[in-house]
């Protein structure tokens, strides 16, 4: 139909589409797949027919348009998860954990010095937890199991900002081979707040186990979602038998594990040829348990050399205040045969000094004949020995030898 200059045409859809979809003649629609290579028995050019109905120079021309899309299959995926040699990626789909942001640190196990050493990086992409879209994060260390408060450590607080650069060097001490089999480093990381509590942005745990002695370890990962443990008066009755069971059980496994741990001690035995005595040296405590509401101790050591029929093997160090690592290098001096010696059992006790009542008991160690593990060793190693000083970390755990329990003072 035509019309006069200046009138609009009135056209019906049908015609429309006609026009604009088909303005010339119908050429077959090439797939998707046509795109990327086809990879099985059937063989690479198995989709390439379509094409065929090209002219030759359009072939041509399309072709090196489709070449930097024939990628190798993986060949993306190899380099996105590409790290450097000793280091640990973890990727994650999920947006409920990326969303949280990565954590960058190293760990170092010292088997020589019994030290751990935790070298906090920085953080990438953390959650805004404030107001203004940012955070003031910190990063909080803690060996489990084991208290809380006697082995946490503590980075400073980045102000202002979801991508904090700590770079600072925390460390444990008395760590010994024992606790990297068994001991998992909690590292949680949290956002400051001075007007209310500090708020949990995630954490990630590492088993030691996974540690190598005195080679470093780099880590990279994503922090997870802190999971909430149910409360006894949320489990039905079995639940609650399985869960009494399951910690009996892992009691057993453990051994001395019966006992809690209440932190480490440093000790440094000698026995002296020429003057015929047990010099015994206390050196430190690392990790006490917090006996006072200031979340710290005043902490103290205590010696005797039993069976003490005369009293007369008491010795005792000063007393460090406000403190869960205090050092003493402090050394007391037993004069005795090495026979007599033999029979004897070394008691140390670490106690926290209150003015005006009772001293509290943190933890205590014996080493004798009837001695077990490492306090066992340190003690024979020290009688066969002789001239030759040994200095050993040992465990301080939650029993109180009865002789110690009235010389509290």
């Amino acid at each position: 139909m035509r019309g006069r200059r200046g009138d609009r045409m009135t056209i019906n859809i049908q015609e429309h589409m006609a026009i604009n979809v088909c303005p010339g003649p119908i050429r077959p629609i090439r797939q998707i797949s046509d795109y990327f290579p086809r990879l099985g028995p059937e063989g690479v050019g198995s989709g390439a027919e379509p094409q065929a109905q090209l002219s030759p120079g359009a072939a041509a021309a399309a072709t090196p348009s489709l070449t930097p899309l024939a990628l190798s299959p993986g060949a993306g995926i190899r380099g996105a998860g590409a790290s450097e040699e000793g280091a640990e990626v973890d990727s994650y789909d999920s947006d409920d954990t990326t969303a949280l942001g990565t954590l960058e640190f190293d760990l170092l196990y010292d088997q020589a010095t019994c030290t751990l050493h935790c070298s906090i990086l920085r953080a990438k992409g953390l959650k805004p937890m404030d107001f203004n879209g940012l955070a003031d994060p910190y990063v909080k260390l803690h060996l489990l199991p084991g208290a809380c408060k006697a082995n946490k450590l503590k980075t400073k607080t980045q102000r202002n900002t979801l991508n904090p650069v700590w770079n600072e060097h925390l460390m444990y001490r008395g760590i010994t081979d024992e606790d990297i089999t068994r001991k998992v480093l909690r590292i949680s990381v949290c956002d400051e707040d001075k007007l209310s509590h500090n708020e949990f942005i995630g954490e990630t745990r590492v088993p030691l186990r996974r540690l190598k002695p005195s080679q470093k370890k780099h880590f990279n990962i994503c922090l997870e979602r802190q999971v909430p443990l149910a409360s006894p008066s949320s489990m039905t009755a079995a639940l609650r038998g399985i869960s009494c069971y399951l910690k009996e059980l892992e009691r057993a496994e453990q051994g001395q594990g019966l006992m809690e741990e209440r932190g480490r001690i440093l000790l440094r035995l000698t026995y002296i040829s020429q003057r015929r005595g047990l010099l015994v040296g206390i050196v430190r405590c690392a990790h006490l348990a917090a006996m006072d509401v200031n979340g710290y101790s005043d902490p103290y050591v205590k010696t005797y050399l039993r069976p003490d029929v005369e009293k007369k093997s008491k010795h005792k160090t000063s007393v460090k205040k406000k403190t869960l690592n205090p050092e003493f290098n402090e050394e007391f001096f037993y004069e005795m045969e090495l026979p007599a010696l033999a029979t004897k059992t070394l008691e140390v006790t670490v106690w926290d000094y209150d003015i005006g009542k009772s001293n509290d008991f943190i933890g205590g160690v014996s080493l004798g004949p009837n001695s077990r593990g490492e306090a066992l060793k340190h003690w024979g190693d020290c009688l066969r020995q002789q001239d030759v000083t040994l200095e050993r970390w040992h465990t301080l755990t939650s029993e109180l030898p009865p002789a110690a329990a009235s010389f509290s003072a």
